[in-house]
């Protein structure tokens, strides 16, 4: 608000403290909240975060779920793996046990037609 060139410094004053009893008388004007009010938008509130803190709790529990479930299925996935690879291991094992087996008796075979050559 601009000052009139003719106010002096009392007018000024007393203007600036109409307008602030303006203020205060609007704010007076205002609807009181009682106590009881109060305390039911505390235990509104209250009943809003403990609904969000067991919210959070059961993202986080799904989610602590979520992650047992996810690592018990690779434990599963590398038993199975070593347990394939045991397999595996032991099939090569056999081939190979077999085919020595197998290479001996030729190689007996060899032998006895060659002796039975010699004596022959």
């Amino acid at each position: 608000m601009k000052n009139a060139p003719n106010s002096s410094f009392n007018d000024r004053l007393q203007a600036a403290n109409r307008a602030r009893q303006a203020v205060k008388e609007r704010i007076s004007a205002l609807p009181r909240t009682d106590e009881e009010t109060l305390r039911a938008r505390e235990a509104e509130r209250q009943a809003r975060r403990a609904e969000r803190d067991a919210q959070a709790a059961a993202r986080r529990e799904a989610a602590e779920t979520a992650k047992r479930a996810e690592a018990a299925r690779l434990e599963a996935e590398r038993q199975a793996a070593e347990a394939a690879r045991i397999a595996e291991t032991a099939e090569k094992a056999e081939r190979a046990r077999a085919l020595e087996a197998e290479q001996k008796a030729a190689r007996d075979a060899r032998y006895a037609a060659r002796k039975a050559r010699a004596r022959g």
